[in-house]
């Protein structure tokens, strides 16, 4: 055999080892995948992606999803997609991007479809997966802190206000009320929201940070929400719950301190002096008569102050120490108060009573000491010398001689 001859022969063998037979199954390129899957696609879920196809041959374009502007949604594994995807798709997890090769007996065929796709065409789909859910899927909630101490949780037809960060399933995020700079406000359980959040926020302590994922049947469904917001689309929400009230909610009144003695206590039309910190439910300071180096003083009953805080008033005593809640509606309400406080907030004050005097008083007269023999008194217009020590109501001593 000469030279030529040989290498004749060998270029043949190389030429036959390039061209392999038809695939017998499909081609899965898992190229790019995320560092957290917490969940597979499994036969009969539903899904979201977007895909490029083309031809194995050429790498000829053929169709995408991308050119429509608007993903793909179908479910896997009941035959509403070509086999080798139905196959293809399986395992995959949300961000993931997979290269999918398809054999035409497990695409279209030696029929093809509709002008598109020749007969006997191996596709290739570059896929991006952004949505799995199922017909079974329920509100997913993961806590993620919740404070030590939780006197009240969220219940249908309580008023909540919380903020939180929107996302769909991918992370894209579609809506934030930390943004606006300011809390969602709204009843629980009335239909005022969707369905996923009117069940997600219940249970919830102020304070309570935690993820809400609604599946898409619970939240937008097909026909989705605004330009941000596709059709189907699992939607994820973490939550600050930062205030909760029930319409039917009364002032209430811890005593934090109660004086040893207590002689009087305090009514409608007495005149008060006190000392006060104001707090949100979450802790957020307001205001405060201690920066201010000066009590709150005002009439009780009388309309004066916010109808909570005059009914609050009622029956203190003189150094006692109470902490006061007050729901919006016997507060400032709906509109709040300036940039201070905010509309439907609770206000939680913690108040000292530094004294309390109703003008109606006479002048009280307590004997502290008498010498057994008394043949004189005094009588107006009489010179006397005395030595004094003079104190607020709270004992706070302001002068002596």
């Amino acid at each position: 055999m000469d030279l030529n001859q040989f290498l004749g022969l060998f270029f043949f063998v190389l030429v036959v080892n390039c061209n392999p037979g038809p695939l017998a199954d499909i081609v899965v390129d898992r190229y790019e995948i995320p560092k957290v899957c917490s969940r597979e696609v499994q036969t009969e879920d539903f899904i979201r992606y977007h895909f490029n196809g083309s031809f194995y041959e050429d790498g000829k374009k053929f169709d995408s999803s991308y050119d429509r502007g608007k993903a793909f949604v179908s479910q896997v594994g009941l035959g509403r997609l070509i086999t080798g995807m139905d196959r293809g798709l399986l395992g995959m997890c949300v961000n993931e991007r997979r290269r999918i090769t398809v054999p035409p007996h497990l695409g279209y065929g030696s029929v093809g479809t509709g002008g598109l796709i020749p007969p006997d065409a191996t596709l290739v789909y570059d896929v991006l997966l952004l949505d799995i859910w199922n017909a079974e899927d329920k509100v997913e909630i993961r806590t993620i802190s919740k404070p030590a101490i939780c006197k009240r949780t969220t219940v249908a037809s309580d008023f909540i206000r919380y903020h939180y960060n929107g996302t769909l399933l991918s992370g894209e995020a579609f809506d934030s009320s930390y943004s606006r700079n300011t809390t969602y406000d709204t009843y629980l359980g009335q239909g005022d929201l969707i369905k996923g959040m009117d069940e997600g926020l219940v249970g919830m302590c102020v304070g309570e940070r935690r993820i809400i994922i609604v599946p898409p049947f619970l939240a937008y469904g097909e026909t989705g929400h605004g330009t941000k917001i596709p059709p189907q689309a699992t939607l994820v929400f973490e939550v600050l719950l930062v205030d909760v009230f029930n319409p039917k909610d009364d002032v209430t009144a811890e005593v934090t301190k109660m004086p040893k003695n207590c002689s009087r206590r305090t009514v409608t039309g007495d005149y008060i002096r006190y000392h006060y910190n104001g707090t949100f439910q979450d802790g957020t300071f307001f205001d405060s008569s201690y920066q201010r180096n000066s009590t709150y003083n005002t009439y009780i009953g009388m309309g004066y102050v916010i109808h909570g805080m005059d009914k609050a008033l009622q029956g203190l005593c003189t150094g006692e120490k109470r902490r006061i809640t007050i729901p919006p509606h016997m507060a400032y309400g709906e509109k709040g108060a300036g940039n201070l406080i905010p509309g439907s907030a609770v206000l939680i004050f913690d108040i000292h009573v530094i004294d309390f005097h109703n003008p109606k008083d006479p002048v009280k007269i307590r004997v502290t000491h008498k010498p057994q023999e008394c043949n004189t008194t005094s009588e107006a217009d009489d010179l006397i010398h005395y030595r004094y020590n003079c104190s607020l109501m709270d004992g706070t001593l302001l002068y002596s001689s």
